[in-house]
């Protein structure tokens, strides 16, 4: 690894819905998270894409949807599994649990996982997610106009799990290709359950874990409704992404190449698994294009979509 070049943490969790009006009901009303970008899949102008994040659009803190009429997903192996969302403290636990039962959320009670406490719970679609607590510790930035105290709000993503049958190919692509540190495993349900290697990146800690669970007697998943789609890891500039870009080409890694999303910087790729990995720029952010105070606000479109606004939000429904 160049000295210097090392991924940060999670930049932002992608999945796919088939109701956006029901999936923007539950992100920002339930959740009380703030969509700050309302755009469209930049390769199919005819989906939504949404991004739900905190008061500040802050990178690491948004979980996004391809609106795509697709079935529900098939669960399994080979796919990511479970999207960590962070709070600060038990006492935030605690207020969800409540919140859950008020609210008929399908939900587990608050269990010890890792070290953290945690709330497992799913979206109407099945969406598997888990509110983690993270002791409050690092920046967050609350929503002002949240239905959720500012106290308990959801402070950002992680830790993120995903499921393969086998360690070792996805082992060494983290590793070796992406600079990530093995630091500990945990059974993921007692002695019952898979084991989960931990993978950290930058200064560790949730915000910043990839949790690798190996499950060789699962079926492979196939994406739909309520699945995730790709998960995308943080670097701070352009010049350090334009050096991942050329790290991946020498390692005889296949990527996209290159892709200018407007709001950040991106590059695709996939682990030996299948499973779709990004890296993602901080900057220029949701700001780019909307002033901060009314983010999400109406349909933005990049501005080599602008010409098609007409068309492409004569094709959208209303949220």
């Amino acid at each position: 690894m160049e000295p210097t070049l090392k991924l940060t943490g999670i930049h932002h969790l992608t999945a796919v819905t088939a109701t956006a009006s029901q999936n923007h009901a539950f992100y920002t009303q339930v959740l009380g998270m703030r969509m700050v970008k309302k755009t469209v899949n930049q390769d199919d102008v005819s989906a939504y894409h949404l991004f739900y994040a905190d008061g500040n659009a802050t990178p690491g803190t948004d979980i996004t949807f391809f609106d795509w009429p697709a079935p529900p997903e098939r669960r399994g192996t080979r796919s990511l599994v479970q999207t960590g969302l962070r709070v600060g403290s038990q006492a935030s636990l605690e207020w969800w649990q409540t919140h859950f039962v008020q609210k008929g959320v399908r939900h587990s009670g608050i269990v010890r996982r890792d070290g953290r406490g945690t709330l497992d719970f799913e979206d109407p679609e099945g969406q598997r997610l888990s509110l983690v607590e993270d002791g409050g510790i690092g920046e967050a930035h609350p929503w002002d106009k949240s239905r959720v105290p500012g106290m308990h709000q959801i402070r950002g993503l992680g830790p993120i799990r995903m499921s393969v049958p086998e360690l070792k190919d996805t082992d060494r692509v983290l590793t070796g290709v992406l600079g990530m540190e093995p630091v500990r495993s945990y059974p993921s349900a007692g002695d019952r359950g898979p084991t989960v290697h931990v993978y950290r990146m930058g200064a560790g800690g949730p915000a910043a874990e990839l949790h690798v669970a190996v499950e060789p007697n699962l079926p492979p998943a196939r994406t739909g409704a309520g699945g995730v789609h790709h998960v995308a890891f943080r670097t701070p500039d352009d010049d350090e992404y334009f050096k991942w870009a050329e790290r991946l080409e020498r390692m005889g890694m296949p990527t996209s190449g290159p892709v200018d999303r407007y709001y950040f910087r991106s590059l695709y790729f996939r682990e030996p698994n299948g499973i779709l990995f990004e890296i993602a720029t901080d900057g220029p952010g949701f700001a780019t294009d909307e002033p901060l105070d009314s983010l999400g606000e109406r349909l933005a479109l990049p501005p080599f979509l602008e010409p098609r606004r007409r068309e492409i939000e004569a094709g959208l429904k209303p949220l």
